[in-house]
């Protein structure tokens, strides 16, 4: 019950924070780059127009991934971004399991020279949507 004395009492500060976990929130996602539906991923990567990193660690890549997809965990993302250096001159949509990790992979990419996007909703949403999931 003091919660909601606290909130009442204190509903400015209450609606700051609100406001700034918001645009925190915001932010973080705007770094993973422009975010693409699973249908416009879909489309990209049938035209050839780009390729997809997914940056989960190697057993959550193993146990569900997207059809050709490349496996680049975002923690070594910097030793090994020139894996990609072949796809240049496509655009590198980044995937994860629900988008905690792709603000920090996208900026890196970016810096790099790279056209980075980032899946809607990560693998999460790519399940939830009945896509297809190859095992490893």
């Amino acid at each position: 019950m003091e919660f909601f004395v606290f909130i009442s009492e204190q509903w400015l500060l209450v609606s700051v924070l609100l406001v700034l976990i918001y645009v925190f929130t915001w932010r973080e996602k705007q770094k993973g780059g422009k975010g693409v539906s699973a249908q416009e991923a879909t489309r990209m990567l049938n035209s050839d127009s780009a390729v997809l990193v997914d940056v989960r660690e190697a057993a959550d890549f193993k146990a569900g991934h997207i059809v050709d997809a490349v496996n680049i965990p975002h923690n070594k993302l910097a030793e090994r971004f020139v894996e990609l250096e072949p796809h240049r001159e496509k655009v590198v949509v980044l995937v994860d399991k629900m988008g905690q990790h792709v603000g920090n992979a996208g900026r890196a990419l970016r810096e790099k020279g790279f056209d980075v996007r980032r899946l809607d909703g990560g693998m999460a949403e790519w399940q939830n949507q009945n896509l297809p999931v190859v095992k490893k």
